[in-house]
């Protein structure tokens, strides 16, 4: 673009986030060279961006002379997996030493983790850095988590501070079941209400809110709710089994997590609705719990040093999980940094307490009408494990020792031992058959 400002920053993938990153990023006021494999995506770019804050016409690769000198940060949005490597090695040969590669994509940990060893080969700086908050998130404010060489966050936060969004605190960086009696398609329009009831109230969340929309959204081609048009199919992009598969390595208790990947007449109705707002936010409780235990983890076993506090303030503004509650988890993990779940913290374990019993017959009511809530019952069932003292898995460490002489351990001594289950219980029978 003939007089146009030299830019630091380019951006590869104009799919729908890649776009609207970049039409953010310009509209704060920082040149920015965008690509894509197809330039129909870059015209459409361009079309979209306002004439003062149009992106640089894409010239990268095969150059990038619209770029600044040294050092540059290239984005990438693109999809995980093989083509972020392929998009990676069609720019190195256009790259210098110093400039940064962030990758702006869903990724899985070792990936990230592989491609900063190789830049750093090659004096490069990486950062594997997850935008959460959807096409409206990166328009007008994502979620930034960047994790990898400080050197590149420092340079990112040049440009990236702008485009998170203002909270309360500070910037972050199906049809229903046709066996339930009564209910049919008319009650979207009582169920967006009452989403958006509770979205006013301790529920109140992204989530909450979008779910309250959706409801009330009519087909315009064909009539009727459009929800009710959709296929009970849920898609993915590998997020979720990442993360349940890091939560078994890690020995994470995460059901609630896991449960969200395996699915994806005479009651009193406002009761039970209730009942329902007061599941769903014991459940949450939990969901979070799991999660910020799974970073802990992580962090520990990297060595990485995580604050969850600070985690939870990032998550409040643009994060598709932002949630009101957010500042609350916040503070207990200021309360207690070394805090072993939410579900302990003083404050978030007496309002479980106080929502038990309609968790109870929410779960216990969906079971008896065949009704699948996965999440909410493997909530209970994490919930559970922390309010007994004793748990069944005793029986399962006697099993192990019986089968595989894995050893147990004892209630009332320290140590690991091991019985002859068989052979004491073929004694025992012995004894009592001639007994009797």
């Amino acid at each position: 673009m003939e007089g146009a400002a030299l830019s630091r920053i380019g951006l590869a993938g104009l799919a729908v986030m890649g776009q609207n990153l970049a039409l953010n990023i310009a509209e704060k006021g920082f040149p920015i060279s965008v690509y894509n494999r197809t330039t129909s995506k870059v015209d459409e770019t361009l079309d979209r961006a306002a004439p003062s804050t149009s992106p640089h016409r894409p010239l990268l690769p095969p150059r990038l002379r619209p770029l600044h000198p040294p050092p540059r940060s290239i984005i990438l949005l693109v999809k995980a997996g093989a083509p972020v490597d392929l998009t990676i090695s069609a720019l190195l040969p256009h790259l210098s030493p110093g400039d940064s590669i962030i990758d702006g994509g869903n990724e899985w940990y070792l990936n990230t983790d592989r491609r900063l060893a190789d830049a750093e080969s090659r004096n490069l700086l990486y950062l594997g850095m997850g935008v959460s908050g959807g096409e409206d998130g990166a328009r007008h404010g994502p979620s930034l988590m960047p994790g990898g060489h400080l050197a590149a966050y420092k340079t990112s936060r040049t440009f990236s501070p702008p485009s998170q969004p203002r909270s309360t605190t500070a910037p972050a960086s199906p049809t229903l079941a046709r066996e339930a009696p009564g209910i049919s398609s008319k009650c979207n329009a009582e169920l967006g209400e009452v989403f958006g009831e509770w979205n006013r109230g301790e529920l109140e969340s992204f989530l909450i809110e979008i779910t309250a929309d959706i409801f009330r959204v009519r087909d315009e081609e064909e009539g009727g709710e459009l929800v009710d048009k959709i296929l009970d199919k849920t898609g993915m992009k590998g997020t979720g089994k990442w993360t349940v598969q890091q939560a078994a390595e890690l020995s994470v208790a995460a059901p609630t997590i896991a449960a969200s990947l395996d699915c994806r007449g005479g009651i009193d109705r406002k009761r039970l609705v209730d009942d329902v707002r007061q599941a769903l936010y014991a459940s949450k409780i939990c969901s979070y719990a799991q999660g910020m235990n799974l970073l802990r983890a992580k962090s520990d076993e990297k060595g990485w040093g995580l604050n969850l506090g600070e985690l939870a303030r990032i998550w409040k503004g643009g994060c598709i999980i932002r949630a009101v509650f957010l500042d609350r988890i916040k503070r207990a993990y200021q309360r207690n940094p070394q805090l072993a779940s939410l579900v302990v913290d003083p404050e978030f374990a007496r309002e479980m307490v106080q929502r038990q019993a309609a968790w109870r017959r929410v779960v216990g009511l969906a079971i008896q009408a065949g009704i699948s809530t996965p999440g909410m019952c493997a909530s209970l069932a994490y919930f559970d494990t922390y309010r007994r003292a004793r748990l069944p898995a005793n029986l399962v460490q006697a099993q192990r020792d019986l089968f595989g002489a894995h050893t147990y351990e004892r209630v009332d001594r320290p140590g690991s031992f091991h019985t002859e289950w068989t052979k004491l219980a073929r004694q025992s029978k012995a004894g009592v058959g001639a007994f009797n």
